[in-house]
């Protein structure tokens, strides 16, 4: 494992703040609008419990402070971590210390972290430039730094394709994750969007090929999870059942169930990210570790 170790002082517990943007609205469009701000305040107030808040805080402002330069593009994460970069790149926009940023976020609470921020956003397109993008990932593989993203239960308006787009499209990606999220021998679930029409077929195919190394679940968009995601299965605002393909024993390599289940019919994307180069800011109670993929000293063609 190529790794730059920086062991940085840990910086006073996280205060993260929440203001409801309130929006005049009626019927069904209004109800819309209370659901997802309740759904932002429930986040931002899980924030402030987080255990490993302090932790993150760290990671998140030795991200900006050392890869986000003024004029940059710069894809804005999901996530703890990322919620605490963003809040910081506002406040370091306000001092002057960074200028002339324009944020692309990756969901809907990216996108209201940064407005209450004061970060200048932009949609995302194909066609997009980004210069820089930061993210949290649920698991991260050691030395390939291959990531799993999206384990949690999306909202309605969140994307997995969107976010993963963003990320891939970023000249330089940094994950920001705390030690017991950067292992080898990777477990539990990877979430595969698939079509929805013959959605059964595609699972059992997908059983099939991990038999005995994993169960396949449709996500709920309510209720509990199950085989087949009960009565209310998760619709992707693109129209897509989610599926957790959960592993019951260590996942030796990230990259070919990746490459597996981008061969499967029916298979639209996954939460899996391999993208190179990477970095990953590593939050452990001693400091921060750097580790970047390709190494810094790897020579060229190896």
């Amino acid at each position: 494992m190529a790794a730059v170790a920086a062991i940085i002082p840990s910086i006073s517990t996280v205060s993260l703040h929440f203001q409801a943007n309130r929006k005049k609205g009626f019927g069904l469009d209004s109800t819309r609008r209370r659901r997802r701000l309740n759904s932002l305040v429930s986040i931002t107030r899980s924030c402030l419990l987080h255990p490993n808040a302090p932790l993150l805080e760290s990671a998140a402002k030795h991200t900006v402070d050392t890869f986000i330069k003024s004029g940059m593009v710069v894809g804005l994460g999901s996530g703890l971590a990322s919620c605490m970069a963003i809040q910081y790149l506002g406040r370091q926009l306000r001092v002057g210390a960074i200028k002339d940023i324009v944020g692309i976020s990756t969901s809907v609470g990216s996108a209201s972290e940064a407005a209450k921020a004061g970060i200048p956003l932009d949609h995302y397109q194909d066609t997009s430039q980004i210069d820089f993008a930061f993210n949290d990932a649920d698991i991260i593989e050691e030395r390939t730094l291959i990531s799993v993203i999206g384990r949690q239960r999306l909202q309605g308006e969140e994307s997995i394709i969107q976010e993963k787009n963003i990320l891939n499209a970023a000249e330089k990606l940094v994950f920001i994750v705390t030690e017991k999220q950067y292992k080898s021998g990777l477990e539990g679930s990877i979430p595969v969007l698939i079509k929805s029409f013959n959605w059964m077929e595609t699972a059992e195919e997908i059983e099939d090929l991990f038999l005995g190394d994993a169960e396949v679940w449709r996500r709920p968009s309510i209720g509990h999870a199950g085989p087949t995601g009960g009565d209310f299965p998760l619709i992707t605002r693109e129209g897509h059942n989610v599926l957790d393909v959960i592993f019951t024993s260590p996942i030796l390599n990230l990259f070919e169930v990746a490459n597996t289940l981008d061969n499967i019919d029916g298979v639209v994307d996954h939460g899996v990210i391999s993208k190179i180069p990477c970095t990953a800011v590593i939050a452990s109670q001693d400091g921060l570790s750097i580790v970047e993929n390709p190494p810094k000293n790897a020579e060229s063609g190896i």
